[in-house]
This record gives structure tokens, sequence and C-alpha cells, in this order.
């Protein structure tokens, strides 16, 4: 484990990032050996801080969930962040380029819980009961550590890249529709960028929400009724520039959009 005034120093140099808009150098070129765990405790530091500012945690995020991600960044497990209240947005928003660092986009559906949910053994059927509803999402990245050779370390103490999300689309319950095939087409400027189906996620996007509880079970933590929980992506990241327009098709889960501004 690294030192804890270790830990603290890089949370805080993360925090100065997100606010200076700005890249830092990777975290495992400095620490090589630097765990997965430290990186947990880094985005814990990191989140705490931003919980004493006032925001409040709405939900989690789950990334690296899918092939296509995984081949996307190099990284072969996933990993998850947290949400705040100021992240969120709604469908036809205009989002502030200026702030975010490294901007892409993904495809994803969200998760909105009923009941809690909590680990050890968290399964797919658990969640499904639990999900008062699922409704489409676009997740909006946000790094602020230098992407070339980054590892899963780095990716988890910068809060998993997660800079917000859209919400939209048509909710469903979960025994409404056969999650699995749901279906998006991503498209940048009016031109298709990226195709994908929900059960790019893990086979099922609730295997994804059943681990992040097992997971958070481990650090001690579980998920509450109401929060919000990004299942990962089924397509690759799209990267975006100023004044882009963003609109994703869900099919009968109907679209989103957003422009950056």
């Amino acid at each position: 484990m690294l030192a804890p005034e270790v830990i603290t120093g890089l949370a805080e140099e993360l925090a100065a990032a997100d606010r200076e808009r700005r890249l830092i150098p990777r975290i495992t070129a400095r620490h090589p050996e630097a765990t997965v765990e430290d990186s947990y405790a880094i985005q814990g530091v990191w989140r705490d801080g931003r919980l004493a500012e006032g925001r409040r945690l709405v939900g989690r995020k789950i990334g690296l969930t899918s092939r296509a991600m995984q081949q996307a960044t190099g990284i072969t497990e996933p990993d998850y962040g947290v949400m705040f209240d100021d992240t969120v947005w709604e469908s036809g928003a205009q989002l502030p380029f200026d702030a975010y660092t490294n901007v892409r986009i993904e495809v994803e559906l969200a998760f909105v819980l009923g009941r809690p949910l909590e680990g050890p053994h968290c399964t797919v059927f658990d969640v499904l009961r639990a999900t008062e509803y699922v409704t489409p999402a676009l997740e909006v990245l946000n790094s602020h550590i230098e992407l070339e050779g980054r590892t899963i370390v780095d990716t988890i103490s910068d809060n998993a890249a997660y800079g917000g999300m859209v919400l939209g689309g048509t909710p469903k319950r979960p025994d409404d529709v056969d999650l699995r095939w749901v279906s998006a087409l991503l498209y940048r400027n009016e031109s298709i960028e990226e195709t994908g189906v929900a059960a790019g996620v893990l086979g099922h996007p609730a295997v994804g929400v059943a681990w992040l509880a097992n997971k958070l079970w481990q650090h001690g933590a579980g998920l509450a009724a109401g929060e919000i929980v990004l299942a990962g992506s089924f397509t690759r990241p799209v990267w975006i520039s100023r004044g882009d327009s963003v609109v994703c098709d869900y099919g009968t889960m109907g679209a989103i959009s957003c422009r950056f501004v």
C-alpha cells in the first residue's frame, strides 16, 4: 500500500487537475508499486473532498465492462467511480465543453434502483428485482491523467474517468424489455460513429451492476435505493470537439441528444 500522505497528495493533485482542466503524469509511472486498492483509496479521498464541498452522491459508474472498451483501453477488468448531483444532464442539454478534459462519449444503460443492493453474493436476479427502471444514458468521459500507457490503477484513481451523464429516452421496467438486446446507434454531427448491443456488457448489463454491489461490499459499502448505476458502455468511446452535436437512437427505448458548447 502507498503511504497515507502519498494517497492524500495524489487525490489533491487530481482535484487540482479537475479545477484547472489539465493533465497530470501517470501515477503508475511515478509509483509503479501502486495497487488497485491504492487507487480506490485515492478515489475515496478525492470523493470525500468533493462531499465536504457540498456535492451530493447520486450513483456510481461502472467502466471497462465490454470487450469494445477493454480493447480500446488495453485494460481487462471492470472498475467503478462515483457520480455527483451536478454531473447529471437531461436529454437536449448543452454541455460546457471547457468543463472537461479529453472529452469522449460512451453509450450505456442506467439502472435506477428502487431497493438497496449489497454483496457479497449479489446476482443478476437480485439486480433485476431491485431495479425500479432502466433508461438510456450517455456518459461523458473526463480524464485528468495522461492516456498513453495508463493502467487500471491510473483510471480508478481518476474516478474511472467519469465526467457526467445525459439521461433520456423511454425508461423501461427491467421485466418489460430483454435488456441484452437493447441496441443503439450513436451519431456525431449527423454521421453515425458507433453501433452496439447491450449484451456486449458482460453478456447482460445487469451483470455489471451485480459485480459493482459485490465489489463495494469488499470496500465496506453498498448501493442505496434511488441510486443511479451506469452499467458500462457497449460501444467504443467517441472523441468530442467543441460544437459537436450528439444523438443516440436506442430504438424502442427512445433517443438522447446533447451538444457541447
